[in-house]
C-alpha cells in the first residue's frame, strides 16, 4: 500500500534548512541542561524513597497533592495507578534524610484526611529507599549502554553497508537521543530508568529507519550511475518515503494512545518514544541522506562517474 506514487520531491533542496532546525533544537535543549545543571534525574538515579500506598477505593490525586504541598512537601513526585487504588509517592533523597522514617509522616498525613468512615482503608504496598550510591551506579550504567549501543550500531552499519552510512547513522541517533533528552529538559520531566529504556527504543526505531533509506541509497548507486548523487538520493527517498510514511504514523498511533489513556505511571516513557520516532523519521531524511551525499561529493566510490562532484 502506498500513500504517495510517483512522487518525485526535492528533500536536499531544504537541508541546509534541516541543519539549521536541528541546530537550533539541539542548542535549546544544551542551553536547558546548563540551566538545570544536567538532566533532571529521578530517584532512581539521585536517590530517595518509593513508597507505595493502597487507598482501597481511588482517591482525588489533586486533594493528595494539596496536602502534600501543605506541608511543605512540594517535591514529592505523586502517581496513580490505573484502575486501581494505588498512589506511588516518590521522595526526593535530601528531603528523605529530614526525617528518620518520613514515609510514615506521608501515611499519617494521609490517614487523617482518607479516613476509614469514609471508605478507605490505607494499606503500605511498598517502601523502598535507593542509596545515592545505587543511583549513581544506575546512572553510569545506563550511559555506557546507550553508548555500547550506538558503537554497536556503527560497526554493524559499517559491516553491512559502508562506513560513511555508518557515520551518519550514528549521527543521526546522537541526534535524536540528544534532543529527546533537550526536550525533557525544556519541559523540566525527570529522566528515569523507564527513559532511558525510551532511549533505548528510539535508538532501535531510528536505526532501523536508517538502515531502510542506506539500502535503497546504497542499491541505487550501482543501478543509476548516471545520476548525480543530489539526484540518486533524491531518488531513493521517494521511493521510500510512503513506507516511511506509514510506518511512522502507524506507530505514532499507538504512543499517542499511550499518551491519552495510559495514565501519569508511563506518560514519560510514552513521550520520550513520541518525540523519538517524530525526529527518528526527520533523521533518517534530513540528517543521514544529506550526509551521506555530502561524503559522495567530498570521497566518490562510484567508479567510472564524471558526475560525481555534481551540485547539492
Amino acid at each position: 500500500m502506498q500513500f504517495f506514487k510517483n512522487i518525485n520531491w526535492d528533500y536536499l533542496k531544504y537541508k541546509n534548512f534541516a541543519f539549521i532546525f536541528s541546530s537550533i533544537l539541539i542548542f535549546a535543549g544544551a542551553i536547558s541542561l546548563a540551566l538545570h545543571g544536567g538532566p533532571n534525574y529521578g530517584i532512581d538515579f539521585t536517590g530517595g524513597r518509593v513508597l507505595e500506598i493502597s487507598f482501597e477505593q481511588t482517591p482525588d490525586i489533586g486533594k493528595i497533592r494539596q496536602l502534600l504541598m501543605q506541608n511543605g512537601w512540594n517535591e514529592i513526585e505523586v502517581q496513580s495507578v490505573r484502575d486501581k487504588p494505588w498512589v506511588m509517592f516518590k521522595v526526593p533523597m535530601k528531603l528523605d534524610e529530614q526525617y528518620s522514617d518520613f514515609s510514615e509522616k506521608i501515611i499519617q498525613v494521609m490517614r487523617l484526611h482518607f479516613t476509614t468512615e469514609n471508605g478507605y482503608k490505607i494499606e503500605i504496598l511498598s517502601n523502598e529507599k535507593v542509596g545515592p550510591k545505587v543511583g549513581q551506579e544506575l546512572r553510569e550504567k545506563a550511559m555506557w549502554a546507550i553508548l555500547l549501543a550506538l558503537i554497536a550500531m556503527l560497526i554493524y552499519i559499517t559491516a553491512r553497508f559502508q562506513f560513511r552510512f555508518g557515520v551518519a547513522s550514528v549521527i543521526a541517533l546522537f541526534h535524536d537521543a540528544f534532543i529527546t533528552i533537550g526536550i525533557f529538559s525544556i519541559l523540566n520531566r525527570e529522566i528515569t530508568l523507564s527513559i532511558v529504556a525510551a532511549l533505548m527504543t528510539i535508538v532501535g526505531y531510528s536505526i532501523n529507519d536508517s538502515i531502510v533509506v542506506s539500502d535503497r541509497i546504497r542499491e541505487n548507486l550501482t543501478k543509476m550511475r548516471r545520476l548525480s548523487t543530489h539526484d540518486l538520493v533524491n531518488k531513493s527517498l521517494n521511493q521510500i518515503f510512503s513506507r516511511t510514511i506509514i510506518t511512522s504514523l502507524t506507530t505514532l498511533l499507538v504512543i499517542l494512545c499511550l499518551l491519552l489513556f495510559g495514565g501519569t505511571v508511563i506518560y514519560d516513557f510514552a513521550l520520550a518514544i513520541f518525540i523519538g520516532v517524530i525526529v527518528g523519521t526527520y533523521s533518517s531524511i534530513y540528517i543521514v541522506s544529506p550526509i551521506v551525499a555530502q561524503w559522495e561529493i567530498w570521497f566518490p566510490k562510484r567508479v567510472g562517474r564524471k558526475t560525481a562532484r555534481a551540485r547539492l
